[in-house]
């Protein structure tokens, strides 16, 4: 049995993990009769919204750790758990919690940083070429944590000439247009992408493409 690590930031697309994202990677795991453990940061949300009224909500904090345990039932660990030799395969839904709160590309673009814990963790996946897979915005993570190594790495944002996929090409990447039904393959570097909600409509599109994306992801672990 293979066992998924995958990372969330809070529950809801406007300030933290993509719920449909993350529970539909959770599905076609346990679909194809593996393992997975969720994990976050246990750290502030980079921003909090009202989801009502799609304002920020000033005055309020939300704990990344506490917001994702929402979507995992309660069965999540601090990052800081994560031990690469207990995993075989990396899985990094999307949602703004991943430009505002894994890292802050929302504000910088290719000049942003990345959380370093998050940084080590995609280098360590990387440099043991057990595969990931990134949905939506979360290929900007995997842009700014490999931006130093010589190999070019292809990923999907989805539109290659928006200016987030103009972005990440500033970080040694080449960014193919994709829909959001399908995934985009880097075989060499073992990353897979999938646009979902950068460019979805029905959450039918979105489903198609996260199970092409654990798909591919568990076929690199055999």
């Amino acid at each position: 049995m293979k066992n998924f690590a995958i990372i969330l930031c809070g529950a809801g697309n406007l300030d933290g993990s993509e719920i449909h994202e993350a529970t539909l990677s959770l599905l076609a795991i346990d679909e194809l009769n593996c393992h997975y453990q969720c994990f976050a940061l246990d750290k502030p949300q980079g921003r909090v919204m009202n989801f009502v009224t799609g304002e920020p909500e000033i005055s309020e904090s939300r704990n990344q750790l506490k917001e994702s345990a929402r979507i995992a039932r309660g069965k999540i660990k601090p990052v800081a758990d994560l031990k690469l030799k207990d995993f075989d395969a990396l899985i990094l839904p999307g949602g703004y919690g991943v430009a505002f709160s894994l890292c802050n590309f929302a504000e910088k673009g290719h000049q942003a940083q990345i959380q370093p814990e998050i940084a080590e963790i995609i280098q360590a996946f990387y440099a043991a070429k057990k595969p990931i897979g990134a949905i939506c915005i979360s290929p900007t993570l995997i842009a700014l944590a490999l931006k130093d190594k010589t190999e070019k790495l292809t990923l999907t944002l989805g539109n290659a000439e928006d200016s987030a996929g103009k972005e990440v090409e500033k970080l040694n990447c080449q960014v193919i247009a994709c829909k959001p039904d399908e995934c985009i393959i880097d075989a060499k570097n073992l990353i897979v992408s999938t646009p979902a909600y950068m460019n979805a409509k029905r959450i039918s599109e979105v489903k198609n493409g996260i199970q092409k994306l654990v798909k591919t992801v568990f076929d690199f672990c055999q």
